[in-house]
Parts: structure tokens; C-alpha cells; sequence
């Protein structure tokens, strides 16, 4: 697939991927039709040799394999579904002072202040009582652009510029309406219906969460860059996701995409619970042709990296400065905040020459913190051999991230290069 045909269906998923359940959803679709059979956790599985599969757990997190059982030495690709973002609380309606807000928790390590004056739109799971007295959950996705968070004019903070902080419980509440007589469930009541949910009987529970309605675009005088929310990390999902599409059934690849990353991955569905294991122990159901599976194989930690900001070089280590469009970044850390190691490194670094594509590395400054990824969770969970790489990214955690337009599909070329 060339470049171009890669990255706009890149930014189709992007827009598509609101949230992790939908994300996830998009990912399942994409499997569907490339020939890959659905799963259930709950239900015995009976592989066969030469087919593809792919399970979903908690509507959030995905793995697909191929199962050629002849081969063991899997090339594993991990991601994350989960972006930092606005969730909303349980009961999140406030009417006061001539409108009515939402209030909202801040979820992951959010970088606040882009997140005013943005058009938000929102989405996620609902779970509700239907006509036959049966829970179920349906996704939604509002799509109209809903509500603001308005900054305070500098008229009346003067400070603003020099010394803004942000008050989580007060200061990021959504304005929806000018209308005091908004009812909330009546709003969800409407929104099960357009997606096809009638009869109703009551709602339970919700897990939704504001966006930026803007789309995904190219930016740059030549496209140099794509911008869009949650590049961090639907860009490694969707190259994961695609990867795998890409080769043949013959070839053993497992492609996994957990939720919860940012907040620690210790859940049921995230990179510390069981989701991969449990597959894996299905897979290969004798215990020493498990141990040689995890043994033969390498997973590929993929998540975003931090691109020397040319605003603020002085926060790179000057020997160790990742640049946009300059290749995929591998990730080190002496204190196994990434699971890269020498052996995991080199295998990385042969198959990208082969493949012709740049290779770049990052270290973050001895004084400054380092955060982690999946690849040591899964590494000491399963105890494959792990390398951390990411792409090049500006304002990480930011509502609008910067990644670019060539580094992306340069991961998909290497990783393609693993299964030749």
C-alpha cells in the first residue's frame, strides 16, 4: 500500500475512532472483511490451522492473530485504544448561573489548557434495560458539535498568560445549554434511538467521554504532518491493525490493542490483566509449546514518542533527538521504563535496513521522568522479548496531537519486512 492510500484511511479512522469502544469496533470491522473469524471468550475455541481470528474484551480492547500452528515464532504488535480525555461523571448535570454544564474527570495524564474553546462533541457506551428485561450496551456517538469549555476573557485575569493553572472540578465543566429544562436520560433516550434502541426501560450506567469535533487533516506547506486527536495511540493501533491485514495466514502475527494504558493498564481489559495470556494459553494448549511460543517470539511495543520540540530543544538529551519524518524511534530506558534490550534492538534495527527505512533513538534526559508504555507489563506478564518503538508526536496529550505524514506507514514497511 503506497503512503498516500495509507494515511487517508488512516485519518478515516482517526474521525471514526471517538473513543476506545468504537476504536475497538472499527478494528473488528476491518477484520471481519479481511477474512478473520470472530471469537467469544466465553465459549470453547476450536482452532483451525491456516485460519485467522480475532476476540474482543469489554468492547475496548482487541487481539487478532493468524494461527498457522506449524509456526511458533510470532511477531507480536502491541498498542493502545484509551487517549487522554474528558469522561463524564455519573450524574454530570449542572444548571447554574443561566446554562447547564457537565462535570467531568480528567482521564490520564491530560494536557488541560488546549481543551477551551474547542467544539466537543461526545460518545462512548450505554448500558440499559430493554423491552425483555435484558441488560445490554449500544455505543453512541453524538457527532454535533454540543458544548464548549469558554475561556476566561483576559479582561477578567489579567494573569492569564504569565500564571494560568486549571482547576479540575471547577474550571473544565462542558456548557451544553442555555435551557434549564435539559433532562439527561431523555438526551441518551435520544441517542439509543438514532442508532436504533427502542423500548427503553431504563438506563443504567454510562461511559462517555468529550472529543474535538475537528477532523483529522494534513497540515504543512507539502503535508509534512497529520494533526488530529488521539494520535496517541490510534496511529499505532491502525498500523498494527493494517499490518496484520497485510500478510497471509500462513504467517504467524498476533496483533493486541489494550485499553486503559493511560491510567496504569491494571484492568480486566488493559495491558496487566489477562486478556493476552488467556488467548495465548488457548492458542497453545501444552504447556511447553506455550513456554517455546513466548520464548521464539518478540513483541513490538508500539506507542507514540516525544519529537524534539524546536521551541523547546533544552527538553531532549542532545544525543538522543527524535525529528518528524525522520524514521521510527526506538525507546530506551535503563530503568526498564521500556522493555527494549540490546537483542530485541538489533533484530528491530536488521529488518528496518532490510526494508530500507531510518531508525532513530530516544532517551530521555537523566533529570527529567520517563513515562512507560505496555511493553514492560507485557513483557514481565508473558515473558516475551520486547522492544519499545513509537512515532515521532508534538503536544502528546494534547486534544490536538502533531505526528507525520511519513512515519507512520515507514513502521507499517518494517513490520511488513518481519513477516516476508
Amino acid at each position: 500500500m503506497n503512503k498516500e492510500d495509507f494515511n487517508e484511511g488512516l485519518l478515516g479512522f482517526l474521525d471514526a475512532s471517538p473513543t476506545p469502544f468504537h476504536a475497538t469496533q472499527n478494528m473488528a470491522m476491518m477484520f471481519e472483511n479481511a477474512g478473520f473469524k470472530a471469537l467469544r471468550e466465553d465459549e470453547k475455541w476450536m482452532l483451525e490451522a491456516g485460519e485467522k481470528y480475532y476476540v474482543t474484551r469489554n468492547d475496548s480492547s482487541i487481539i487478532a492473530f493468524t494461527y498457522p500452528k506449524e509456526k511458533q515464532n510470532y511477531l507480536m504488535v502491541g498498542a493502545h485504544t484509551d487517549s487522554p480525555n474528558l469522561k463524564l461523571k455519573p450524574n454530570p448535570v449542572i444548571k447554574e448561573h443561566g446554562v447547564v454544564k457537565f462535570g467531568v474527570e480528567s482521564y490520564g495524564g491530560l494536557l488541560l489548557n488546549p481543551w477551551f474553546d474547542r467544539d466537543l462533541s461526545l460518545a462512548g457506551r450505554v448500558s440499559y434495560l430493554n423491552a425483555h428485561n435484558e441488560i445490554e450496551s449500544r455505543l453512541i456517538n453524538v457527532e454535533k458539535k454540543i458544548a464548549m469549555i469558554p475561556s476566561l476573557a483576559i479582561h477578567l485575569d489579567d494573569k492569564a498568560n504569565k500564571e494560568r493553572t486549571i482547576n479540575k472540578q471547577t474550571d473544565i465543566c462542558p456548557i451544553l445549554t442555555t435551557n434549564d429544562d435539559f433532562d439527561f436520560d431523555e438526551f441518551l433516550l435520544w441517542q439509543l434511538a438514532r442508532v436504533g434502541v427502542e423500548g427503553v426501560k431504563e438506563i443504567y450506567a454510562h461511559e462517555l467521554s468529550f472529543y474535538d469535533a475537528q477532523k483529522a487533516s494534513y497540515v504543512g506547506l507539502r503535508d509534512d504532518f497529520i494533526a488530529s486527536a488521539r494520535l496517541d495511540n490510534l496511529l499505532s493501533c491502525y498500523v498494527g491493525m493494517l499490518t496484520l491485514c497485510s500478510i497471509d495466514a500462513t504467517e504467524p502475527m498476533l496483533f493486541i490493542a489494550s485499553d486503559h494504558e493511560e491510567v496504569g493498564s491494571e484492568s480486566t481489559s488493559g495491558a496487566g490483566g489477562s486478556f493476552l495470556e488467556n488467548t495465548l494459553r488457548r492458542m497453545f494448549t501444552e504447556y511447553e509449546e506455550y513456554v517455546t511460543m513466548t520464548r521464539t517470539s518478540l513483541m513490538v511495543s508500539a506507542d507514540n514518542a516525544h519529537a524534539i520540540h524546536p521551541n523547546y530543544p533544552s527538553k531532549h538529551d542532545s544525543k538522543h533527538v527524535p525529528y518528524i519524518n525522520k524514521g521510527v524511534v526506538i525507546k530506551i530506558n535503563a530503568n526498564q521504563r521500556y522493555a527494549s534490550n540490546s537483542n530485541t534492538i538489533a533484530r528491530f534495527i536488521k529488518t528496518a535496513n532490510e526494508m530500507s527505512e531510518p531508525i532513530q533513538k530516544f532517551v530521555t534526559r537523566s533529570d527529567m521522568g520517563c513515562g512507560s508504555t505496555i511493553g514492560p507489563i507485557t513483557a514481565t506478564r508473558i515473558g516475551i522479548e520486547t522492544i519499545d518503538v513509537g512515532l515521532p508526536t508534538y503536544a502528546m496529550h494534547s486534544i490536538r496531537e502533531l505526528s507525520g505524514s511519513d512515519d507512520a506507514h515507514s513502521l507499517y514497511k518494517i513490520l511488513l519486512g518481519f513477516s516476508l
